[in-house]
């Protein structure tokens, strides 16, 4: 099931590979067919004698992009639901910028915010465990290059999802270190991956990790007592229990070697009951993905055929050719002389003027108006349309003599084209701090909690890591609309 979900995302990956090609300047990579062969474009022109010329627009309107949301980038808020747990929502907002600190996830966001507008897919992966020493709530950045999900999924907020996961690859230290509970453990993933030599520690190993949606039986069991719910295997007939057979729906996490072996698996174990994944497609209409550097390729390609041709134009031009009569050359003098002397600064040549025959004479072509400069500007006329990103957004102004008030409102109606792929992306920062909250509730101890709140009682106290019975958190509302 993983493989086949990781095949059906070829096209995507393809398109990503291509976006991120044109982002950062190889834009001559496209394959071709010349004589029934295929080369890149860039070979074709160099194979002909040219040089392949760009101008990277893309680069610039992503830094653009990427400048206007770092410049409104502010901190997350939670807030409580529930006027009598004003308190408590103090309590997860300290946590919150803790965790956002911890992460760094300002620059976090804004690199996942460049991965979203050259792919159009933005992921993360929240997890509790150790690292360099330090156990605590983390998040990492994953590249949608490794990522693969139900390719039947259609829709946009991911809750239909049925299978998600990741491929990792990591040395064998790194792999004994997360999976062997003994030496005997080492071995038997030494018969799994192959290592046999010394220098098994300086492979890679891969591991699949597969979260998949699944049904099983269970008893939902209702403590009267104590007003308590909980899963179980079995029946529960102790007094004051009730037990009732449900099929129940819950993710389960494997993770895989190549040939299959399961390495671990499991329920999962994160209070909000789902998988560690927080993912966000864009627009994902009938379960496609098309990123904003996707949209102006073409105007980019346009462009550099422009620019490629006005240089082709220019090196064909005659610039300063020296007619020079045959028959007025100097006795002992040749053309490499006379030359040499014409380019030379003060040069002068000496010759005898003959009866009936021309001056020596210097030509330089003038290029008439091919249309070429105004098919450019046309062309990043549309680029900018097309993009959103227009002159004002950048700080640069068509008239120099535009107040300020009508600057600022060129500048917000510059944002119009750009507002539904930040307020997208402003829900899957939401999505990514619920599934951060969820997690400190589960994982963060009062010790902890008074360490990171500066040890204020009213904070400590208020705190209570709560679940529903299906693990939901539905204390707290996330504010992420700071545009």
């Amino acid at each position: 099931m993983a493989q086949n979900c990781w095949n059906e995302m070829s096209s995507f990956r393809r398109d990503r590979e291509r976006c991120k090609r044109f982002t950062y300047g190889d834009q001559w990579g496209d394959r071709v067919e010349v004589d029934g062969e295929k080369v890149s474009e860039g070979e074709y022109i160099r194979n002909q004698g040219n040089v392949s010329l760009k101008n990277n627009l893309i680069r610039r309107l992503v830094r653009n992009v990427l400048g206007v949301y770092r410049s409104n980038w502010s901190l997350p808020r939670c807030v409580a639901r529930d006027l009598a747990e004003i308190a408590e929502g103090r309590t997860m907002q300290k946590l919150l910028e803790y965790n956002i600190e911890l992460n760094r996830m300002e620059e976090v966001y804004s690199r996942t915010m460049e991965e979203f507008l050259i792919s159009g897919l933005a992921v993360h992966r929240k997890w509790f465990g150790l690292r360099s020493g330090h156990s605590d709530c983390w998040t990492d950045m994953v590249q949608p290059e490794n990522f693969f999900c139900d390719s039947g999924s259609r829709d946009f907020r991911g809750w239909d999802v049925s299978l998600i996961g990741e491929i990792h690859d990591m040395d064998f230290p790194t792999l004994c270190s997360q999976f062997a509970r003994g030496s005997e453990d080492i071995d038997l993933l030494r018969s799994i991956y192959g290592m046999r030599d010394n220098n098994a520690g300086e492979r890679n190993c891969r591991v699949v990790e597969v979260w998949r949606r699944e049904f099983r039986e269970r008893y939902r069991c209702h403590d009267v007592l104590r007003g308590h719910y909980y899963l179980s295997a079995a029946p529960d007939r102790q007094p004051g229990i009730k037990s009732e057979w449900v099929n129940e729906e819950g993710w389960y996490g494997y993770y895989l070697a190549p040939g299959g072996e399961v390495l671990r698996c499991g329920a999962s174990p994160y209070m909000h009951g789902g998988h560690p994944y927080v993912f966000k497609a864009y627009p994902f209409v009938d379960g496609e993905i098309h990123s904003f550097v996707s949209d102006v390729i073409d105007q980019q390609k346009f462009t550099n055929r422009l620019i490629s041709m006005y240089d082709w134009i220019l090196r064909a031009s005659a610039k300063g050719v020296l007619l020079f009569p045959e028959g007025a050359f100097p006795e002992g003098v040749d053309i490499n002389d006379i030359a040499s002397e014409w380019s030379r600064f003060n040069g002068v040549i000496v010759y005898r003027p003959r009866s009936g025959m021309p001056l020596p004479q210097q030509v330089s072509s003038t290029l008439a108006n091919n249309g070429i400069t105004d098919l450019l500007n046309i062309q990043m006329k549309l680029m900018e349309d097309i993009s959103g990103v227009n002159g004002a957004l950048q700080g640069r102004l068509e008239n120099g003599s535009v107040s300020g008030t009508l600057y600022n409102q060129q500048t917000q109606n510059s944002l119009i084209a750009l507002t539904d792929l930040l307020k997208t992306f402003d829900s899957f920062v939401a999505d990514a701090t619920r599934m951060d909250i969820s997690n400190m509730r589960q994982y963060y101890d009062a010790e902890r909690i008074r360490r990171i709140t500066g040890g204020d009682m009213e904070f400590v106290s208020s705190f209570r890591p709560r679940r529903n019975f299906r693990g939901d958190i539905t204390d707290f509302e996330i504010d992420v609309n700071l545009r």
